[in-house]
């Protein structure tokens, strides 16, 4: 079995986090301004807010691909600077090399660390978490958008990140697929106990997910509210989708974004 690294850690930190751009008219753009709060180990976080508000940016932040104008972000009390291998990031698009087959699109990340002779028995067996045996020597264009995310989350969590980084992941797959790979991270989560922070605009899928949801207002972004969902999970580590407590959570998040909807400017890609 893998074994489940980092059960303890994960901590993010962000401390007065702005984060400026510069248009194309050369104009600067306030993506995130005074950006404070605390993501505890093990814990799943959902991002939600108005289109181009920046939560994508917040997540790249972390990632360490780009660095804050202004303020800090810290895992478990190091400051970030630049990508690492202890926070994965998966994609709406899987972004699998098309001429690697599952197999070594998952191996990929240990053989350019140089780590995947000592490691190369837990390509399988992330091969197994995400329910992939048998289509090791398929092509990406093989196989279905749901399978593809699954490679991208092997290929992610197979580093044994203490944080996982996922924007939008299942924004591009069909309602039935959604909900089954929703049921497969939460199933990874339990079992890896890894941080993750997510960034959808499903609001339902949000209230399924997570521990706490992140609603940010338009830009310059904020942390407009953060609300703790408190609501049981069944076997599968879901919430009943159709209980009184997800409806009336469901509602409250609806009218916290209406509100903060009121003023969104227009769309940025940032």
């Amino acid at each position: 079995m893998v074994e489940a690294a980092y059960k303890s850690t994960g901590a993010i930190s962000v401390r007065n986090v702005r984060k400026e751009f510069t248009d194309t008219k050369g104009e600067r753009v306030v993506a995130l301004d005074n950006v404070n709060v605390d993501i505890y180990p093990g814990e799943f976080i959902c991002l939600i807010g108005p289109s181009g508000c920046g939560k994508s940016t917040f997540l790249r932040l972390i990632a360490g691909l780009i660095t804050p104008t202004e303020g800090e972000i810290f895992l478990d009390g190091e400051k970030i600077t630049k990508p690492g291998h202890e926070r994965g990031l998966v994609f709406q698009d899987p972004t699998l090399f098309p001429w690697l087959n599952i197999y070594d699109n998952i191996a990929f990340g240990l053989k350019v660390r140089h780590i995947y002779k000592e490691r190369k028995k837990e390509v399988r067996e992330f091969i197994r978490l995400v329910k992939l045996e048998g289509f090791e020597k398929a092509l990406p264009h093989q196989l279905s958008g749901g399978m593809q995310q699954r490679v991208g989350l092997a290929r992610a969590l197979v580093n044994n990140p203490k944080v996982l980084l996922l924007d939008e992941p299942f924004g591009a797959l069909d309602a039935f697929t959604r909900m089954n790979m929703q049921d497969e991270l939460l199933r990874i989560w339990k079992e890896r106990g890894t941080t993750m922070i997510m960034v959808t605009h499903d609001v339902d899928e949000a209230v399924y997910l997570s521990d706490r949801i992140f609603v940010m207002t338009p830009r310059p972004a904020k942390i407009e509210t953060i609300i703790p969902v408190d609501i049981g999970r069944n076997k599968k580590y879901g919430r009943k989708r159709d209980s009184a407590d997800f409806l009336n959570l469901r509602s409250k998040i609806l009218r916290v974004l209406n509100f903060t909807g009121k003023e969104i400017q227009p769309e940025y890609n940032i």
